[in-house]
């Protein structure tokens, strides 16, 4: 390996592909609009933004012997990525995304990562070799199973390194649950994520970053779209509202905000500091020109 690595990101790393129409869209439209493919993933995306901000991650993965997955660990390698540690399973297709956007929000999505939820715990064969003893930071992502999300939480190759965790998507956000009584967990959610994970209903961040303390979390940060986010960690409860913008783009902002917030943190920055820079980040991100 010729570089060290800040962070480990380990879950999806896939192609997105990604139809963008600049007006309101409802089911069933059919309308004009760009069509993207770039890489992705919810752990890609992290250390994509991490690597923006000067941070050297190494993915732990799964991408197939295909074509693309060919293309793919090329396209990782010249952003950035630290590769060595990459699962290559042989006969599974590389992973895809895809999702439909419209001014409005996300449309619709399908999340393909069939090859990385079947190679199970090859992808972490790692931590036991080249990474052995790690204790840093690790972004781990809901696209794992509940079988291989809750190895790793009892896992003691884990339970000294520095936790974060990213649910992927509100229906993946259940598998997350293992986590809940780990020592460094720390668990990045949105509003409705927060109450699936704890199967209540939320109406504001802060109530719901309480309630996930309350289950043994060693610390929350929930976000609600454009109301207040909130940390809540020990006996602190940090709020931050939002700069108000024209929503462009979708796909991403929770990872955006993961990223910012990590970088942040990493570089010294308090608690209130850090919280806002995600934030603020994460409106720029969803503001960006992207049709």
């Amino acid at each position: 390996m010729s570089k060290t690595p800040d962070i480990l990101c380990i879950g999806a790393v896939l192609w997105d592909i990604i139809g963008r129409h600049d007006q309101d869209m409802e089911r069933g439209n059919d309308r004009p609009g760009l069509i993207t493919r770039a890489p992705g993933g919810v752990a890609m995306n992290i250390a994509m933004a991490l690597q923006a901000y000067g941070m050297t991650p190494a993915l732990l993965t799964a991408i197939g012997t295909d074509e693309e997955g060919d293309e793919l660990m090329r396209a990782c390698a010249g952003l950035g990525m630290i590769t060595d540690h990459i699962y290559r399973p042989k006969g599974l297709p590389t992973d895809r995304y895809m999702a439909i956007e419209g001014r409005n929000g996300l449309i619709a999505a399908i999340a393909d990562a069939h090859s990385l939820e079947q190679s199970g715990d090859a992808i972490l064969a790692p931590m036991s070799a080249a990474l052995s003893g790690w204790t840093g930071l690790v972004a781990v992502d809901g696209n794992l199973t509940v079988d291989l999300l809750t190895q790793i939480a009892a896992d003691v190759t884990f339970a000294k390194a520095d936790l974060r965790l990213a649910p992927a998507s509100p229906g993946k956000a259940e598998r997350l649950r293992p986590f809940l009584s780990h020592p460094t967990a720390t668990l990045y959610v949105n509003l409705e994520e927060a109450g699936l994970l704890l199967g209540s209903v939320f109406h504001d961040s802060a109530t719901a970053a309480t309630a996930l303390l309350s289950q043994g979390l060693h610390r929350a940060l929930v976000t609600n779209g454009a109301e207040a986010a909130s940390l809540a960690a020990d006996n602190t409860l940090l709020t931050f509202t939002p700069p108000k913008v024209q929503v462009k783009r979708i796909t991403g902002a929770g990872d955006t905000f993961m990223a910012a917030h990590i970088s942040a943190e990493s570089q010294g920055a308090t608690p209130q500091a850090a919280l806002q820079n995600a934030m603020t980040a994460t409106a720029t991100y969803i503001s960006g020109d992207s049709y």
